[in-house]
């Protein structure tokens, strides 16, 4: 499935995370990873965001996650939103 338009979800305050997400003309997924935690955590972070992307069979995007310090529920939590405001189903 393609987005529709550039969505951004989260925030940039302690432990949480701020999501933007764009389609693109290409296949596949191009993720940008940013986190404080990135040397521990990065291959989690990947996992989590993927996994959602999955989940809603969403190609042809351009992601970049900007964390700092969020749990994996609140990245995904954040992933879906910003998915759902891309599809134009949340403002």
């Amino acid at each position: 499935m393609k987005l529709a338009k550039m969505s951004i979800a989260g925030s940039l305050e302690s432990n949480d995370a701020l999501i933007t997400i764009q389609p693109v003309d290409k296949r596949g997924v191009e993720l940008v990873i940013e986190s404080i935690v990135e040397k521990q955590f990065k291959d989690r972070i990947e996992k989590a965001v993927r996994q959602v992307l999955k989940d809603y069979d969403i190609d042809g995007v351009y992601v970049r996650v900007q964390d700092r310090g969020a749990l994996d529920c609140t990245l995904k939590a954040r992933m879906e939103a910003a998915i759902l405001r891309g599809k134009g189903d949340l403002q």
